[in-house]
């Protein structure tokens, strides 16, 4: 056996060492976190058994973040009461885009739909994209 086969480790090592499974906790993803940056800062010099490592990993920590981390979609109402707290707006505030303070009123309370016009001068002057509204 030559030197650079101890070197190399193999799949199943690498398995064995770490026995990587279904992450249900935050300490558990952040170790394959942080194990998976140890083996990418490795870049080109990984063997293939760390780049398959590295692979399994991936799909464990994406595995538990879309289970722990998902975003459900926001409605086009939530989207614009998250841009005027963000931007420090009140009803008020928008009366140039929806024409009248009650109208803002009745599109924040769900009680008026956005029109294309409104969403059109939403996206502009929040430099956002329109399909945030829709």
């Amino acid at each position: 056996m030559t030197a650079l086969a101890h070197r190399i480790p193999r799949y199943q090592d690498l398995l064995q060492r770490m026995a990587p499974s279904i992450i249900n906790s935050e300490e558990a993803n952040e170790r394959y976190i942080r194990e998976l940056e140890q083996l990418e800062r490795r870049g080109t010099h990984s063997s293939a058994a760390e780049r398959k490592l590295a692979d399994l990993l991936t799909l464990l920590i994406h595995d538990f973040e879309e289970r722990h981390y998902r975003l459900t979609p926001a409605t086009p109402v939530e989207v614009l009461r998250e841009l005027m707290v963000a931007n420090n707006l009140r009803q008020k505030d928008l009366v140039r885009i929806f024409g009248a303070e009650s109208t803002v009123s009745a599109v924040l309370n769900k009680k008026r739909r956005m029109t294309v016009d409104h969403i059109h001068k939403l996206s502009v002057r929040f430099k956002v994209s329109p399909e945030l509204f829709f």
